[in-house]
């Protein structure tokens, strides 16, 4: 008989600070509850979301594996050795989903080329959560992540998005930095078109939950602080 291999279990966090299994199903408190060794990108928070979702899990018995921007290539490719002994990992992403918009993409990656089976778990995703609730084009629409930081080059980016989705119909959607929020935005109603479409998406599943879609010369007269909220912007023409 071949011998079992350990797993990579992906698993979902929340997106802010409200209580776990209000926003993720029992699945995912029970494959906790079943997993010691997990990758994580910040330890602290790491445990925190594990002791609110299984609070009489022991914190000793965890095995803590840190994938951040320090983390070392050469030790980072030995995370999954475990899974050779049969033993399974689950991957936290800081936020919503594990490998979007998330560096734990690369460790998917690995467990693929290991041959090491890979189970994602349902949870929330920003990025499909807005797109949903934007009323835009579902069938067709790309993820850009975060724009030029400098304004210039901002602006030429928004305005090739813009252009793209006239050309194909596609919805693009893009993020920024909560902190850069309003700059963007400022951006986004100086140098799109009025009649193009723009929806603007925070705090989503949490109690301050904002979820506008109108177009740019509406923007232009309404206010809305976005300051250090984490938020998803989509465009649309057509």
């Amino acid at each position: 008989m071949a011998e079992l291999r350990g797993k990579l279990y992906l698993i979902p966090t929340t997106l802010g600070d409200n209580e776990p299994l209000e926003v993720l199903p029992y699945s995912v408190k029970k494959t906790v509850e079943d997993l010691t060794c997990f990758i994580v990108e910040n330890e602290k928070s790491a445990r925190r979301f594990i002791k609110r979702i299984t609070p009489k899990k022991s914190q000793e018995s965890l095995v803590i594996f840190k994938l951040d921007k320090y983390a070392d290539i050469l030790e980072v490719s030995t995370y999954l050795d475990v899974c050779e002994n049969g033993r399974s990992v689950g991957l936290l992403s800081e936020a919503g989903v594990p490998a979007i918009a998330d560096p734990g993409a690369e460790m998917v990656k690995m467990a693929h080329e290991k041959g090491i089976d890979v189970v994602p778990l349902v949870g929330p995703s920003s990025i499909v959560l807005a797109m949903m609730a934007s009323g835009f084009n579902g069938q067709q629409f790309a993820f850009n992540g975060y724009l030029p930081i400098e304004s210039t080059d901002r602006k030429k980016a928004l305005k090739k998005l813009e252009r793209l989705s006239k050309d194909t119909g596609q919805s693009q959607i893009f993020i920024e930095t909560p902190y850069r929020n309003e700059k963007l935005l400022s951006d986004l109603k100086s140098v799109l078109h009025p009649t193009t479409s723009l929806c603007i998406a925070c705090d989503l599943t949490l109690p301050t939950e904002f979820v506008k879609t109108k177009e740019i010369r509406h923007w232009k007269q309404h206010k809305i602080a976005l300051h250090k909220r984490p938020a998803i912007f989509i465009i649309h023409c057509g």
